[in-house]
């Protein structure tokens, strides 16, 4: 599909420009300081600290503040996300950030991560007050916070933001889009509607498996600084590797994200073919029935508002997704039976996984498999699914 906003490798690799230092590294450098060498009056102006701009710093003193690399990495961040861009140590940290920013009277959420909710559930708590939780299609009030996550997790299903967004505005809340399965260039969800835009880094952004990351993303300054100094005292930054690996990252992430968008369409209107074949028929090799239902969002259509996610994501279709196979049996053995789909949990790696989404979610369905499709050929990815689901009615028959 074209996109209307192209996500250009210039602005992953120079984004970041004006907070560059002016030494002769490419590749920064990882600095594991946590403290700065504060500036000497004798030879030098020394600025007063309520002066000091923490989004462009020109010195740092403590990292919990600023530290160079985290720097850096919101400003390519910002940049892609057309928006102010704060990081936090995890997804999940960053959740519970836009809970204390905006401290709303009532939640709206339905369905989506677990985790999500679960941060909800501590907010409460600590909060020590009755925070109320309503669906998303209930009725809002004025202090409410609809918080919608689109593409959906586990199943990849698209949510209509501008019909949430012109809902809660009319009541004078708030709309949080958590887009964690729709990176750019899939999604963006402040043009359609959304006060604030929130990422698990740890995703698409870090994209190798290998770092913790959050991300919020605001429409202005005024709303980054609170942010920013919230997150100062709620302890939730960034470690300094960790920025630095998710910085190394975001510098490939106009060549993984399209590759992976277009594999999983492909592999999701496949699985979607063999879903649709009755029993006692094959298609392409794999027996009807194994497979019971995919969810993409490539296959919802246009529902009875009219909202086609065609419209939404249209920089690509989400990578992730989830099949539901005909027992638990199936899906318990399955993952363990693919030679290039890993059997783990997490999403947006250059390598695909698989799992039973039952292992880390224990609300969800025991038949129901979340694929994360990686960057590996699809045709290899093919022939991975299609042994596999060839093999485990066999392995069931044993048992």
């Amino acid at each position: 599909m074209p996109s209307s906003k192209i996500l250009k490798g210039t602005d992953l690799v120079h984004g970041d420009e004006v907070v560059r230092d002016n030494g002769s590294h490419v590749a920064p450098a990882i600095s594991v300081s946590t403290t700065f060498r504060a500036p000497n009056p004798l030879v030098e102006d020394v600025p007063s600290w309520d002066n000091v701009e923490l989004r462009n710093p020109t010195r740092h003193v403590y990292s919990r503040y600023t530290q160079q690399v985290s720097t850096r990495a919101e400003h390519v961040l910002s940049r892609i996300l057309d928006g102010y861009a704060l990081t936090y140590a995890s997804g999940l940290a960053a959740s519970y950030a836009a809970l204390v920013f905006y401290q709303p009277k009532r939640v709206a959420i339905s369905e989506g991560y677990h985790g999500c909710h679960a941060t909800i559930e501590v907010y409460k708590k600590t909060k020590g007050v009755d925070l109320q939780i309503i669906g998303l299609d209930d009725e809002f009030r004025p202090g409410d916070l609809c918080w919608l996550e689109t593409p959906l997790n586990p199943t990849g299903e698209s949510r209509d933001i501008q019909y949430y967004a012109d809902r809660i505005h009319k009541v004078g809340g708030k709309l949080l889009v958590d887009s964690t399965f729709g990176p750019p260039p899939l999604q963006y969800p402040f043009k359609f509607g959304a006060d604030c835009v929130m990422h698990s880094g740890t995703k698409y952004f870090g994209g190798h498996s290998d770092l913790l990351c959050g991300v919020l993303v605001v429409k202005t300054l005024e709303e980054w600084n609170v942010l920013q100094h919230d997150r100062t005292f709620l302890g939730s930054m960034m470690g300094s590797l960790e920025a630095w690996l998710l910085l190394r990252s975001l510098r490939t992430l106009h060549l993984r994200v399209p590759k992976q968008s277009e594999t999983a369409a492909t592999l999701a209107q496949w699985l979607n073919a063999i879903a649709s074949t009755p029993k006692g028929q094959s298609y392409d090799g794999v027996p009807g029935g194994i497979i019971t239902k995919v969810w993409h969002s490539s296959l919802q259509g246009t529902d009875a508002r009219g909202f086609n996610p065609r419209k939404q994501m249209e920089g690509g279709w989400n990578a992730t997704f989830a099949i539901l196979v005909e027992n638990g049996e199936y899906a318990t053995y399955l993952p363990h039976m693919l030679k290039y789909f890993v059997p783990a949990t997490s999403l947006g790696g250059v390598e695909s996984l698989i799992e039973r989404r039952k292992d880390s979610d224990p609300g969800a369905d025991s038949r129901l498999l979340r694929l994360s499709i990686g960057v590996e050929d699809v045709e290899d990815l093919k022939e991975d699914l299609r042994q596999g689901l060839q093999k485990v009615t066999k392995v069931k028959a044993k048992l």
